[in-house]
């Protein structure tokens, strides 16, 4: 994930790809703790002043049967003293509490990487749920990776034993005695953990103890098992050079929740969301109700089609309206933001995509709904659409969304996905005093004497006057038939439809926004790597290594969608060859070969997971006839191609 506060420059960072940053993956049962271990050991790491990325990547089962290899929960983060765009393509560590997490995840760890094994769990019930014939850890299987296999189960029930819990419970403490020994070897602080625990179980301060002595008990360990002598060592990364300001840690839940209450106060206006709990959108709902001071007031609705319709009647009466989603229920609130369009209400609506169709892929990261957010609805019904491109740019863009909604009077769509929802990363407080406000102003100045309200009537934007209902003397009809020009009285006629159809359509191609930017590199030249979403850390990393190997390449990355900023065809003609990765079959790449008649050629991933950054590189190498050597994975292996040739 980008974060824009590091004064070391990107290309500096990316030139040396084995510059000073560690990626740890924590692996285990759904219900062993790792989101929770994961998260914690990414706010240590944030306090220590690193750069970083996470990537939680959750089982889709709810709650899947304990230790089999589809209920297996995992969290990574990538950290260092430089500049991180992503969280990482293989891990230096994996910590692995059963045999389900260490067969998932092994064959990602890089060569002669760490292992860290619960040994106790390493039984025969165990190994015959995650489908092994024999015992990895003594069978030589891991030879290519240093191993680690502790019993951290008996050694954290050893720990905890003052304090009388039962086995049961005991056991609930091997995160925290993990935990433990992370920090020992990436020499963190453990003081803010303890604090952290001490507030979490506050009504219950023997567990709160209990967990102190478990992650006491883990560093110690580190402390005093001279592990050293099997090649394991205390590391410590420095901090990551940085502005000064005020730093948080973000997801793109807390970031986007964040700039849509910045938005409606940049705009003047309260804010009503309302929503219905969906994987993995549901962050949004929650963290806005942290907010009632800014005026925000959140609705979980009984299903999708009344979230939207109470967002849009909230728009109707005066204020922002806010809903969110993913993909299943974008496709209900479909009729809805058709009468946003017809209505012309501002509107926001999110689309946290996951992996489909139909219910698909919950907890999976994917990039499939670009089709939906422009094409996908009844009749022509154009609606600008934007993408975020990291946790911390959510904020940006979700001002961005906020704006034109008020400003032209359109419902607007936010493209975010599931790993930009849950990933987090470092974001330097803005000062909103930077921001430049638009306000929103309702129309109350009544029609002159003999002259009737237009409701429809337009002004340079082509956008519509905003009324309140009750509004004296403008009293006007609103609803899903199609509206006359100006009057917005029912009118069928086949000139009128034309009419409205193409002033809707008008309003939206004159959007005002900015022009597109190059990313790295500059305009023209051999290759262009266009991207959109969260392909933006892999694509950039990766651009950057090539560059630094003297590739003629360069990056362009799209934050607004529909429609496309005006100079974006001149700018993808001034390159010989356009390549276009997506996290779906094809579907940016479709988008520009219809506006501009190119013939850019798609990278196509849909596994559920993320880009990696050699994935990039190796398209990069073929696409130019780089030497075979460059295709190689670590393991020289062949990569698989996901490019799709065919114009």
């Amino acid at each position: 994930m980008a974060t824009a506060a590091h004064q070391l420059t990107p290309e500096e960072a990316s030139a040396n790809p084995l510059s000073e940053a560690v990626v740890v993956r924590f692996a285990g049962d759904s219900g062993d703790g790792m989101q929770l271990t994961g998260g914690q050991f990414t706010l240590s790491t944030a306090l220590a002043g690193n750069d970083l990325a996470t990537f939680p990547d959750f089982p889709a089962e709810i709650r899947a049967p304990q230790g089999t290899l589809f209920g297996v929960s995992a969290f990574q983060i990538n950290f260092g003293s430089t500049s991180i765009e992503t969280a990482g393509d293989q891990p230096d560590v994996l910590v692995a509490m059963n045999p389900a997490a260490l067969k998932t995840n092994v064959d990602a760890l890089k060569p002669g990487g760490l292992i860290i094994a619960d040994q106790g769990e390493f039984g025969q019930r165990n190994l015959d749920k995650a489908k092994y014939t024999s015992n990895p850890l003594e069978d030589d299987s891991l030879g290519k990776w240093q191993l680690l296999k502790l019993d951290i189960s008996a050694l954290t029930v050893e720990a905890v034993k003052p304090f009388g819990l039962g086995n049961k419970e005991a056991l609930r403490c091997k995160n925290m005695w993990t935990l433990g020994l992370a920090l020992w070897m990436f020499d963190r602080d453990r003081a803010p953990l303890i604090d952290w625990l001490k507030t979490k179980f506050a009504k219950k301060p023997e567990l709160a103890e209990a967990n102190i002595a478990a992650l006491n008990a883990g560093h110690a360990y580190g402390e005093t098992a001279e592990l050293g002598a099997m090649g394991i060592s205390q590391r410590n990364v420095s901090a990551a050079p940085a502005e000064p300001g005020l730093y948080r840690t973000v997801t793109g839940a807390d970031s986007i929740s964040l700039g849509l209450v910045a938005g409606a106060q940049l705009a003047g206006l309260p804010m009503f969301f309302g929503g219905y709990p969906i994987t993995p959108a549901s962050a949004i709902l929650h963290a806005l109700s942290r907010y009632k001071e800014y005026g925000v007031t959140t609705f979980q609705a009984e299903d999708e089609i009344a979230a939207i319709a109470s967002a849009l009647g909230a728009a109707y009466a005066g204020s922002l309206g806010v809903t969110s989603s993913s993909g299943p229920g974008i496709a209900l609130k479909g009729e809805a933001m058709g009468l946003a369009i017809m209505t012309e209400l501002p509107l926001v609506i999110i689309n946290s995509q996951r992996g489909g169709p139909s219910t698909g892929l919950p907890t999976k990261t994917e990039q499939s709904d670009l089709y939906q957010a422009v094409y996908g609805r009844n009749g022509d019904a154009p609606m600008p659409v934007l993408a975020t491109r990291s946790a911390a740019d959510c904020f940006d863009v979700a001002i961005e969304a906020v704006r034109i909604a008020t400003q032209y009077m359109t419902p607007v769509m936010i493209l975010t996905d599931g790993y930009i929802a849950n990933a987090a990363e470092p974001w330097k407080v803005p000062d909103m005093s930077t921001y430049k406000p638009f306000p929103v102003t309702h129309h109350t100045e009544r029609p002159a004497e003999g002259e009737k309200f237009l409701p429809y009537a337009r002004n340079e934007k082509l956008k519509r006057p905003w009324v309140k209902p009750g509004t004296p003397g403008l009293l006007h009809r609103i609803g899903g038939i199609e509206k006359a020009v100006d009057t917005g009285n029912l009118d069928y006629s086949p000139r009128n439809h034309q009419a409205m159809t193409d002033i809707r359509r008008d309003k939206v191609l004159g959007i005002d926004i900015p022009d597109q930017e190059v990313e790295v590199g500059q305009a023209g030249g051999k290759l262009v790597v266009v991207g959109w979403g969260s392909t933006y850390g892999p694509i950039t990393t990766a651009v950057r290594r090539a560059r630094a190997k003297g590739v003629d390449v360069s990056h362009i990355h799209i934050r607004h969608i529909w429609p496309l900023p005006k100079n974006l065809g001149d700018l993808l003609r001034s390159y010989e060859h356009i390549l276009v990765p997506e996290m779906n079959t094809g579907q940016l790449k479709t988008l520009l070969r219809d506006q501009y008649l190119l013939n850019a050629v798609p990278l196509n991933k849909v596994s559920g997971q993320p880009f990696t950054i050699a994935e990039i590189e190796a398209a990069i190498g073929r696409h130019l006839g780089r030497d075979r050597a460059e295709e190689l994975g670590p393991d020289n292996t062949q990569l698989p191609s996901t490019e799709a040739v065919n114009p």
